[in-house]
Order: C-alpha cells, then structure tokens, then sequence
C-alpha cells in the first residue's frame, strides 16, 4: 500500500549506501511520469529524464560521480537535465496543444480572448524573454527592464543566467516529484550534485545546450545508509507569515 504525501516526504530521507536488492525498472519509470507532471516555468518542460539501469553505465557513472556510496551502491541511477536550449520546440509544443484544444466552432467570448491571449504568450513572449545573443541582448532587456520597474512592476530576468535558474528551477520541481512518488513505494533515493558533469554529459551523449541538474542513487536502503537522524532548523525561525 502506497504512503500518503505526508507519509512519503516524512519517510524519504538521502539514502547513501542501498542494499543488493534489485528494484523494478517500471515502479522506477513510472515515478519517472510523477516527475513530468510537476510544475515547470511557461509549462515549457525545459527537462529531460535519463534512467540508467545498465550495470556497465551505472559502473562509468559512479566513478563520474567520484565513487561515492550513493553511486556505487545504486540500483539505478535517474540523471535529471536541463534543455534550455529546447525552448522554441517546446513552446511551438504548446501552440500545438493549444491549437487542438480550440479547434471548435462557435468558441465563447472568454475562450476566443483565452485563446489570443495563449498565442500571443508562446509566439512573442517567449521568444522575447529567451532569444539572446552571446548574452548581449539579455543585458540589453535587463536594462531596459530596470528602467521601467522603477515606474511599474516587470519581470525582471531576462538574461542568458536568468533563464538557466528559471530551468533548473523546474527541473528541481520534478526531481522532488520524482523521490517523494519513489519513498511512496519504498523505494529510497539521494540526489547528488557531486559529480564531473562533462563526463556525465559525454557518458549520455548530450548536446552543448542541455546541463546536468542533479545525478539520482535509486535503490532500498541499507540502514547504514542513513547518515544520522534527521536534522532541521525549527521551523519558527524559517516560517514567516506577512
């Protein structure tokens, strides 16, 4: 029986050393589809999921992760990357979509300014926030964006850094759909972000545009590998209510 949200985010802890248990590959991908359900900037979807179950992967993996326990002893590794570079194929995914969805006769008044407003947001917004040129015109829309915040409220990231957050962002989002829907099935997880990211790269044949967000040891836990109990700072002094 599956764990409730609470249940699952109480129990998942970084599991650092798993046991040589096997874990199922489908259990694994489908939390892989919890993952691509999460929230994501402009529902852009700037992410791509690699699930490595290859022992002789895994094997170059955990060294490119400097053979750390959560890589070493992993039944399988989950690589979460980030395809900024995607974003006008993404975004004509969503004129796509939204071109079926309104494909009716006789659309509402809410629905013909819904549909204007969608369109207008993927074919010019988008282009004019993620366009750049060797970052030149992201410092250019900075700028200017400055200028008018100091009369009205803007969106303020427009530079080639500004976006990459804006990706990674997201792409967090679904690594923690990802391992809370795995502790759901007690399955443990541990999210590394020590790892030689080129090697990571070249290992799965990844284009210059795509990064490495986070590498994933996927397996049960070994109860040496739980480093401690779990340590928090009290929640009053992280918790402000305005």
């Amino acid at each position: 029986m599956e764990k409730t949200v609470s249940e699952a985010i109480a129990y998942r802890r970084s599991t650092r050393v798993y046991k040589e248990i096997p874990i199922d590959t489908e259990k694994v991908k489908q939390c892989l589809v919890n993952a691509s359900l999460a929230p994501t900037s402009s529902n852009l979807q700037l992410w791509e999921f690699y699930h490595i179950t290859s022992k002789e992967t895994l094997a170059k993996m955990a060294e490119a992760c400097f053979n750390q326990n959560a890589a070493t002893t992993a039944q399988q590794l989950v690589v979460i990357v980030t395809r900024k570079d995607l974003w006008r194929k993404r975004a004509k995914a969503n004129i796509a979509f939204l071109n079926k969805v309104y494909n009716k006769e006789d659309l509402s008044e809410r629905d013909l300014k819904r549909k204007k407003m969608t369109m207008n947001y993927y074919s010019k917004l988008i282009p004019s926030i993620y366009t750049d040129f060797l970052g030149i015109l992201g410092i250019i829309k900075y700028s200017i964006f400055q200028i008018v915040g100091l009369f009205k409220p803007i969106y303020r990231q427009a530079r080639l850094s500004d976006m990459r957050i804006v990706a990674h962002k997201s792409a967090g989002l679904a690594a923690e759909n990802f391992m809370i829907s795995m502790a759901a099935i007690d399955y443990d997880t541990c999210p590394m972000e020590g790892s030689d990211t080129l090697r990571v790269k070249k290992l799965l044949k990844l284009p210059a545009g795509a990064e490495i967000n986070m590498v994933i040891g996927c397996g049960i836990r070994d109860n040496k590998g739980i480093y401690g109990p779990r340590f928090r700072i009290p929640f009053d002094e992280v918790y402000y209510e305005v």
